[in-house]
């Protein structure tokens, strides 16, 4: 997708003016935010284009949900100045609203941090615990005896972050106070509208 802003503001002093091309594409999962450039000719001064870069950068992080947006490349591809009325602010504004732009026409897909949770219990508690995960939006894999502590499993599932003070507050009720849990992050999975609507 290929985005023009212009950015013009003229008021009772020097005005401001940025016009930037930027071409931006998703990259795989995981491939992060790329920003690099191929103007030609000078039509936008070196000194400019970190200016573009952060206002990119910026925009990104905002995200349109309040939530930053990754695996995103851009390229700033073209662009003019005025030899008054350009600055570092005038193309920071035209990289930042060119790219809010790209993300409204393109639409972007709001991934949910997921984590994996090994929950230390007392074994006549860990049955229970099923319906509590499953109320959660989480994915039971199973549990075991744990390793070094006779009568107690360690119960495994994939739990969404947002859910883990919820697991505190319902384990300390489902396991009388006695059971603990560590989680780590595992993976990125897309949030549907309707979910996006109660996060």
């Amino acid at each position: 997708m290929t985005i023009h802003h212009r950015h013009r503001k003229q008021s009772g002093g020097a005005g401001q003016f940025a016009d930037v091309v930027i071409e931006v594409r998703p990259l795989a999962r995981g491939g992060g935010e790329t920003f690099d450039e191929t103007v030609k000719g000078g039509v936008v001064p070196r000194n400019y284009i970190p200016a573009v870069e952060n206002g990119v950068r910026e925009a990104l992080s905002e995200g349109p949900h309040g939530h930053p947006v990754v695996d995103v490349a851009v390229t700033l591809t073209d662009g003019k100045h005025h030899s008054v009325d350009s600055s570092d602010f005038a193309f920071r504004t035209a990289g930042k609203n060119g790219m809010k732009e790209a993300m409204t026409e393109s639409g972007t897909i709001v991934l949910e941090p997921i984590a994996q949770v090994l929950i230390h219990v007392p074994s006549v508690y860990a049955g229970g615990l099923v319906p509590t995960i499953s109320g959660m939006k989480g994915q039971v894999l199973g549990f075991e005896g744990h390793p070094d502590a006779a009568g107690w499993d360690v119960f495994r599932a994939m739990l969404p972050m947002t859910a883990l003070d919820d697991l505190s507050n319902a384990l300390a009720s489902a396991a009388r106070g006695t059971g603990w849990f560590e989680a780590e992050f595992d993976h990125y999975t897309e949030l549907r509208s309707d979910e996006m609507a109660r996060a």
